[in-house]
């Protein structure tokens, strides 16, 4: 009997030892998932100490007299002045203007160059003809074409749309183009294997490879849009965020000045976290190293 109950007593030992070895993974992986949470807090909180800080010292710089309000108005100065600017219902109008130019250039410039891009990326021919005009035009300055855009389509909304697509056009162009083209040859042959379409091996096997670069064209691209718009917006404009800026430099109300550049700055950060969200969504599959 005594052994017959130690033989039971050892197996079950073995089976909890079993049990608890089972169970570890899924209390390791609560042990994990914990931490994730609470380390995007540290993460947010890590990214707030800089700004923070100079926020602190700006304004303590500014009320000791160290610096000029003329020169380098206080963060409580820049934010009263956008509240009056918000109060008076001007900061959206402004806003809402420079937005829509934004968009329609981002949105012409963008697709023609994404288009553009895929042409040159799927044919040899297409590149010999149209990249190196694209790569010339491409070291072009915004600021030496603008004198052009001024003589051929005056200052209306026309010359500023386009400026502002010249801008987006090649940053979408260019990484579309090296997406392509970097995709792994492997990958073909195993489409072969496959007995894959052209259709088929375009939509499911060239242009997932190509996200990437393409999702990082359209971020470039969104970065150049608003430098166009700020361009477009500074060479002649009655309306919109740059003539903000324009209209209050020219009466030394440095606070709006910061108000506007802000805006640009906040804006700019919106529309591209906005893309890398997406970048999130779409490219699940991606094993990258987080540093």
């Amino acid at each position: 009997m005594s052994n017959q109950a130690e033989g039971y007593s050892s197996a079950a030992a073995a089976t909890a030892s079993t049990a608890a070895t089972a169970a570890r993974p899924t209390i390791k992986a609560r042990e994990k998932a914990k931490p994730r949470s609470s380390a995007k807090g540290i993460v947010w909180l890590k990214g707030l100490i800089l700004p923070s800080t100079v926020l602190v010292v700006w304004q303590l710089a500014g009320e000791l007299g160290w610096v000029s309000e003329t020169m380098l108005p206080t963060p409580w100065q820049i934010l009263l002045a956008a509240s009056e600017l918000l109060a008076s219902g001007e900061l959206f109008g402004h806003l809402q203007i420079s937005i829509s130019r934004a968009a329609t250039g981002f949105l012409l410039g963008g697709a023609i160059g994404l288009l553009a891009g895929l042409a040159v990326g799927f044919s040899q021919r297409v590149e010999t003809t149209l990249d190196p005009s694209v790569q010339m035009l491409r070291t072009i300055p915004h600021l030496a074409v603008t004198p052009l855009f001024i003589l051929w389509f005056g200052f209306g909304e026309f010359s500023k749309v386009l400026l502002i697509a010249k801008g987006a056009f090649f940053p979408l162009y260019v990484n579309t183009f090296l997406g392509i083209r970097n995709v792994d040859a492997k990958l073909f042959d195993v489409a072969r294997v496959l007995q894959f379409s052209k259709w088929k091996q375009i939509t499911q096997l060239v242009l997932p490879a190509a996200l990437p670069n393409i999702l990082l064209g359209v971020r470039l691209s969104l970065g150049a849009a608003w430098l166009g718009l700020v361009v477009a917006e500074l060479m002649g404009s009655s309306e919109g965020v740059g003539y903000l800026i324009m209209d209050a430099r020219q009466f030394s109300q440095t606070a709006i000045v910061f108000v506007g550049i802000v805006i640009f700055a906040l804006v700019g950060k919106a529309t591209d976290s906005l893309v890398r969200f997406f970048e999130k969504r779409w490219l699940k599959w991606r094993d990258n190293f987080n540093g």
